[in-house]
């Protein structure tokens, strides 16, 4: 009993706390420390995936694997429009600056439902450059900007090219009704001809 009441009044003698009180400190700052660092997490975790008891069972919800995106190659805005999570076969796209990104990775934020959907399937530099969520904003006419609202949709523009794969380019409508004319006219050359 000598080295424990050695220790005991040590604790007292250099914290001026009695036993009992330092070892409950002590106790609820190891809780403390504990419950703070639960929740962070560490760098070489972050890209681990989460992992699940056995005894959740069916509840538990594995989200499908990421499918490689879909080129689309150049499309007008009625054929992207197609692209606006209503079909949960195809991949959600979007348009900046005419450049067409798959965002399926996003679908908890561009999907139906999430807080971005309302940019799924559409052109939306004009809505990103001046942060509008208005319908009418929803175009690439980029005419009447400022150079802070330019500024704003290149930002945006940099972030979509870094965390989104480009799949396509989108094209107006008359060109590729021209485009297709100018087929016919090579694939029929007589018909033309009277």
């Amino acid at each position: 009993m000598g080295l424990y009441s050695t220790v005991m009044d040590e604790i007292t003698f250099h914290t001026g706390l009695s036993p009992t009180a330092f070892f409950t400190i002590a106790t609820l700052m190891l809780f403390v420390y504990r419950t703070v660092s639960s929740m962070f997490v560490s760098p070489q975790d972050y890209n681990k995936p989460p992992v699940v008891s056995a005894r959740f069972g069916s509840r538990f919800e594995v989200d499908e694997p990421v499918k490689e995106p879909v080129q689309v190659g150049e499309i007008t805005e009625p054929e992207l429009r197609l692209y606006n999570g209503s079909d949960p076969s195809k991949p959600l796209l979007l348009s900046v600056k005419g450049q067409i990104y798959d965002v399926s990775s996003a679908r908890n934020f561009y999907g139906p439902g999430g807080s971005y959907a309302m940019f799924a399937g559409k052109e939306c530099s004009r809505a990103l450059a001046l942060l509008s969520f208005k319908p009418d904003d929803f175009n690439g006419n980029l005419e009447g900007l400022d150079e802070s609202e330019l500024a704003i949709l290149e930002d945006w523009e940099y972030k979509f090219i870094e965390k989104y794969p480009k799949v396509g380019q989108l094209v107006q409508e008359q060109r590729t009704q021209q485009i297709e004319h100018s087929q016919e006219d090579i694939s029929n050359p007589n018909e033309h001809q009277e």
